[in-house]
């Protein structure tokens, strides 16, 4: 894939699926801007491990100021942005019955808050007539998942906003949209063996989604073939969401 020259901010970029989304974009040809909320150590072992004028940009996305601050240190430093991947999450397991108001509206904060906080400023520096946003959805938030109630609801307000900044930013040339994965592999885990076996029976291509399927799939929203692709949520499952 070709994304010579353009420049990319990733949230939630150092780790998981928002690595994996980060590495692609870079082999891509992308500069690459990985965000961080905690991890200084791992912010610069992810960045090296990209290499290039890769950088890592602490800012904690769940407050309305630090996504401001984002947005300011890709704009000084690279004066522009192409390509923004709002991966970051924060999850707190709850029952349905039972809300944590404080943990829940951490949870939306930071699914919510740069779509949100950082509209107009992704209007202003994202490049007319090729910019791209791809938020990072679940299953969950169209299906009922255990003690995901919380996150599920702020996935599918997420998948809301992804439909009315797609209109908004379509006259400008500019995609907004959506990948949604079904569990993913994230190798052996002992506790979960049976459900697991039971998810990828079900999955028509024989198996879970890997982190890489996903960067896959964002990276192809972020080509210029994709630029007819506004407001869509993408499944990244297997066909598992056919399944009744």
């Amino acid at each position: 894939m070709n994304l010579e020259g353009k420049v990319a901010l990733v949230t939630g970029a150092t780790h998981g699926l928002g690595l994996a989304i980060a590495r692609k974009l870079g082999r891509s040809g992308c500069r690459v801007f990985l965000n961080y909320a905690h991890d200084e150590d791992r912010a610069r072992r992810a960045a090296a491990g990209i290499g290039g004028e890769t950088r890592a940009v602490k800012a904690d996305v769940g407050c309305p100021d630090q996504v401001a601050f984002l947005f300011d240190e890709v704009q000084s430093d690279a004066g522009k942005l192409d390509i923004f991947v709002h991966s970051a999450a924060s999850f707190h397991p709850m029952p349905t019955l039972a809300f944590d108001e404080e943990k829940y509206s951490r949870d939306a904060a930071v699914a919510l808050g740069p779509l949100v906080h950082g509209a107009g400023r992704m209007a202003e520096m994202l490049t007319a007539g090729t910019g791209r946003v791809v938020a990072v959805s679940s299953r969950g938030g169209r299906f009922v998942a255990p003690r995901y109630a919380g996150l599920g609801m702020a996935k599918a307000a997420m998948e809301s906003l992804v439909r009315y900044l797609a209109a908004a930013l379509a006259g400008r040339g500019v995609t907004v949209n959506a990948v949604a994965p079904g569990k993913l592999d994230e190798g052996p885990d002992p506790e979960r063996a049976e459900t697991i076996a039971r998810l990828v029976a079900r999955t028509p291509a024989g198996r879970l989604a890997t982190a890489g399927d996903v960067a896959d799939v964002v990276a192809l929203l972020c080509l210029p073939e994709a630029a007819w692709i506004h407001g869509q949520v993408l499944a990244v499952d297997g066909g598992l969401g056919l399944m009744s």
